[in-house]
């Protein structure tokens, strides 16, 4: 049994994601603890949008998938102008969000808002995890898509208690990540 935090940060490490962008917030802690576990660097910023901003700059720069973990209600959308540019600049952004217990929605809990209708209009894909055995599938779903041509930010809105929860559940291969890096074969087919 793992927690769900940690099988969707195993899903990110068998994407060769060894880094991601954040501000701590209590929302996703079991995130953090599956960083830990595998290795992951954790950049902890000043502010959700700094840390989707670099998130996003990963993503450029690497041209692969650059993962931003923001905490609940205005973590995520402190990300909204990041994923946006993202989006406008066909950028592999890959925002994990936290959200309030699924218990406790419509119950004014803290910081609860659903995200997914926010950023649905400015990812490629927008989507909430409702049992934590879907935990990595989701998130391996939607870093294919980020990586898919047009790639873009993708988001992945997880609730508390599906993260802190623990579910029976291997991780699958993602078999061999999209790549749309340059390679001189490539670049001498395009040649007038």
């Amino acid at each position: 049994m793992q927690q769900a935090g940690e099988l969707a940060i195993a899903a990110l490490a068998g994407f060769g994601v060894d880094t991601m962008f954040t501000l701590n917030g209590g929302h996703v802690w079991p995130l953090y603890d599956g960083a830990r576990t595998h290795g992951m660097r954790i950049i902890d910023t000043r502010h959700e949008q700094s840390a989707t901003w670099a998130a996003e700059a990963w993503a450029k720069l690497t041209r692969g998938p650059g993962v931003a973990v923001l905490t609940a209600g205005p973590g995520v959308t402190n990300g909204v102008s990041a994923i946006t540019s993202a989006y406008f600049n066909g950028a592999p952004l890959v925002v994990i969000g936290g959200r309030a217990p699924q218990a406790r929605w419509g119950s004014g809990s803290l910081q609860e808002l659903d995200h997914v209708p926010i950023v649905a209009t400015v990812t490629k894909t927008a989507s909430t995890v409702i049992d934590p055995a879907d935990t990595a599938k989701a998130i391996q779903t939607a870093v294919l898509a980020a990586l898919t041509p047009h790639r873009g930010p993708v988001f992945v809105d997880v609730p508390m208690d599906v993260l802190f929860a623990s579910a029976e559940v291997e991780v699958p291969d993602p078999g061999h990540p999209l790549t749309s890096s340059p390679t001189p074969r490539r670049l001498r087919g395009r040649r007038r």
